[in-house]
């Protein structure tokens, strides 16, 4: 496929998708700019563009926050620039362009731009890439470049973080006289390879291949240094290489270990890297590891990283519910690497995880009024216990205005403001063939709806008008306009969840395997498309229930209830206290209602006839163990989207209940 696709030319107007962007672009990225300028009273200090601006001579001070706190007005520019290619705001664009000038005159004479160093440590660039983050915010600013300059026209962020990335090429690389290292957190693999996207620029390509490649070479690189630096930044830094993906080449990697966030950029840019180069040996590594995060290591809301020790993964099959990271930028990043695999080659297996992390594993990181965000997504909360005891302080049972480590709030109006670029996807006549069946038409240009969103996306080929509502409603129905009358193919998802799909051109039912070719779960609808053609795709949503892997030791004997894409939970507000009482009966019927009113008001609900366990009421003492079953009552039960979770109140929540 080509590369990502241009937002404006995508316009999302359904009920679930649209409101999100808007609320990003109203709300969100207003609130959020609020805090970078620390302005919301009440809310953690950032202080991250006073950092630009004391850098840049522009007022007095001295630096704040985090050793990465650059990367939280990176990321915050980077969702600007996306509101503005899909709602363009002059008030907004110049207080961007405000912004920008301030990091252009912050940025050093010989291109270095970091204003932790540049304010604190001057004499210690580049001397610690395992820890101080200088490669990661100098990726996110890149992304954030380049994403402003497809979205404006405005180069200014791009020219300074070119002249970053030559700084950086002149201190790090493979040649003699240069540092051999790599970043101890991913993310400039990603910046540069979207900077050679829009700039063509080899030597961005080479320094991004470089690092992915030097990735593992050296497994001890990072305690080398730190004994030729002689001082560390954080008292209880890792050492473990796996920890940063460090302890073998990528091409040799067979299972996702160390931190979660860190491993999937990585993993997001090797999959690009491997596309760009048509490098068969990276892409089936990355098939291997993608097989390993989605089949042995992933919750069920597409949440990844199991432990809080290290923010990441521990082994297959521990699948902790109570004590989860799931950290929502993990999820996010999921949804990167899912993204770059269907680049590399369109399956439904990469479609059907982008798909679940996003509306569950991300969706779930902000409060539906947009203000308050989690860090952690367990699967289940128990208040008094979580955030509280030992070992569960990290799983908060109700979302915080911001964080002193802010990654994720701006990582969430990033990706939501950009989803028309993970709906679709176009590779014009003659690209990418290897990608495409045999039996569609030789050459045909094809257009990819991995994500049913009700809009207007135009292509080469034409222009698609959907109508969906989704995903509360299967339906959903592609209107042709603007055809130009030659061969080209539309090719759309098909769930694994979907049950009796169905398809009609032109409002007459055709069998799926006369209408088109179906192939890795996508099927490929090869027309001379015409003005006022029409497509429909629907399937039975019902209500699944959902059994893991008995080698899950926390979900055995236990289900939980999927719709759609939508995982759901139980929450105390609904069905009272003391949830972990819950049963659903094997045979009990599922029924879906809408919820009237509160919060949650026009969301899909399920409900039904459960049991509830105690021990008998009339002891005078209820005992902690005793020699009698507990008794099994009828009760009503309530299971709302995982995604709405915490939005009325502290309460109890679970995803897998006991089931009798």
């Amino acid at each position: 496929m080509e590369q990502e696709m241009d937002l404006k030319n995508i316009t999302i107007t359904d009920a679930f998708w649209a409101s999100r962007q808007k609320l990003v672009t109203e709300v969100v990225i207003p609130y959020q700019e609020a805090i970078l300028r620390d302005a919301v009273p009440g809310a953690e200090k950032s202080h991250a563009i006073a950092n630009f601006r004391i850098a840049a001579g522009q007022e007095q001070g001295e630096f704040y926050g985090m050793v990465f706190q650059d990367s939280d007005v990176a990321k915050w520019l980077e969702g600007a620039a996306y509101s503005l290619a899909i709602h363009p705001d002059a008030a907004l664009e110049a207080r961007v362009d405000e912004v920008i000038a301030t990091i252009a005159a912050a940025q050093q004479e010989d291109g270095y731009l970091d204003t932790y160093f540049i304010l604190k440590e001057p004499d210690h660039k580049f001397q610690n890439l395992q820890e101080c983050h200088e490669l990661y915010c100098a990726g996110h600013m890149m992304e954030a470049a380049v994403a402003y300059f497809e979205a404006t026209g405005k180069d200014t962020l791009l020219k300074v973080c070119q002249r970053l990335a030559d700084c950086i090429s002149r201190h790090i690389g493979p040649e003699e006289g240069k540092k051999h290292g790599v970043p101890g957190h991913e993310e400039i693999e990603l910046g540069l390879l979207r900077m050679y996207e829009v700039t063509a620029n080899q030597d961005d390509l080479a320094l991004a291949e470089y690092f992915i490649g030097q990735r593992g070479q050296d497994p001890q690189f990072f305690e080398k240094e730190k004994a030729a630096r002689g001082w560390i930044h954080w008292s209880g830094n890792f050492v473990d290489p796996s920890y940063y993906q460090q302890h073998l080449p990528v091409r040799e990697q067979k299972e996702a270990k160390g931190h979660a966030v860190r491993c999937m950029y990585f993993f997001s840019a090797a999959a690009e890297l491997a596309r760009l180069r048509s490098d068969a040996s990276l892409t089936a590594a990355c098939d291997q590891l993608f097989d390993n995060v989605t089949r042995k290591q992933m919750h069920l809301t597409g949440g990844i990283g199991q432990t809080a020790k290290w923010e990441g993964f521990t082994h297959d099959y521990d699948l902790p519910n109570d004590t989860c990271y799931d950290e929502t930028c993990a999820a996010i990043g999921l949804v990167f690497f899912a993204h770059r695999m269907l680049k590399l080659h369109p399956s439904r297996r990469y479609g059907d995880v982008m798909e679940r992390a996003l509306y569950n594993g991300v969706l779930s990181g902000m409060q539906l009024d947009g203000k308050r965000f989690f860090y952690v997504n367990p699967l289940e909360v128990n208040p008094g216990v979580s955030g509280v005891l030992p070992g569960f302080e990290h799983v908060l049972p109700q979302r915080p205005q911001w964080y002193a480590c802010a990654c994720c709030p701006p990582n969430v109006t990033r990706t939501i403001a950009s989803l028309g670029k993970y709906a679709w996807d176009e590779t014009v006549q003659g690209d990418a063939a290897a990608a495409i069946p045999d039996a569609v038409h030789p050459g045909a240009a094809v257009v990819w709806n991995h994500l049913f969103v009700g809009g207007t996306a135009r292509f080469t080929q034409g222009v698609l008008n959907t109508r969906t509502e989704y995903p509360w409603n299967s339906r959903t129905t592609y209107a042709f306009t603007s055809c130009s009358g030659k061969v080209w193919t539309l090719a759309f998802r098909v769930p694994a969840y979907a049950e009796n799909p169905a398809v009609s051109l032109n409002g007459k039912t055709v069998p799926m395997t006369e209408a088109g070719v179906l192939q890795d779960g996508y099927l490929y609808l090869t027309r001379a498309w015409q003005d006022g053609d029409t497509v429909e795709f629907s399937f039975d949503m019902p209500v699944r229930r959902v059994y893991c892997n008995p080698r899950v030791r926390a979900d055995e004997g236990c289900t939980a209830l999927q719709r759609g894409p939508l995982v759901y939970c139980f929450e105390g507000v609904d069905n009272g206290e003391l949830i972990q009482e819950l049963r659903i009966p094997r045979g009990a019927a599922l029924h879906t209602s809408i919820m009237p009113d509160g919060p949650l008001a026009g969301m899909t609900v399920i409900d039904l006839t459960g049991e509830r366990a105690s021990f008998p009421a009339d002891k005078e003492e209820e005992p902690l163990y005793a020699f009698e079953p507990p008794v099994h009552s009828a009760v009503s039960m309530r299971a709302v989207p995982y995604f709405a979770w915490g939005n009325r109140g502290l309460t109890q929540m679970r995803v897998w209940i006991p089931e009798s």
